[in-house]
């Protein structure tokens, strides 16, 4: 009885392995892309800054 015991309890911990590794990398991939995001972000408002300033320089001559 032992033995039947041993396999529900493994099939069991995989199950729970299973999920837990299914979570950890969702919480990694969306951490991935938020970094993604949020460097995308910074560039684009870099390019919108200096396309602004540009239009500035060009009004005070």
């Amino acid at each position: 009885m032992s033995t039947v015991w041993s396999i529900i309890g493994a099939i069991i911990a995989i199950i729970i392995a299973w999920w837990v590794v299914n979570v950890a990398f969702s919480i990694a991939w969306f951490l991935v892309k938020a970094i993604i995001a949020v460097v995308v972000a910074v560039a684009i408002f870099g390019l919108i800054k200096g396309s602004l300033k540009s239009k500035d320089r060009d009004r005070t001559r």
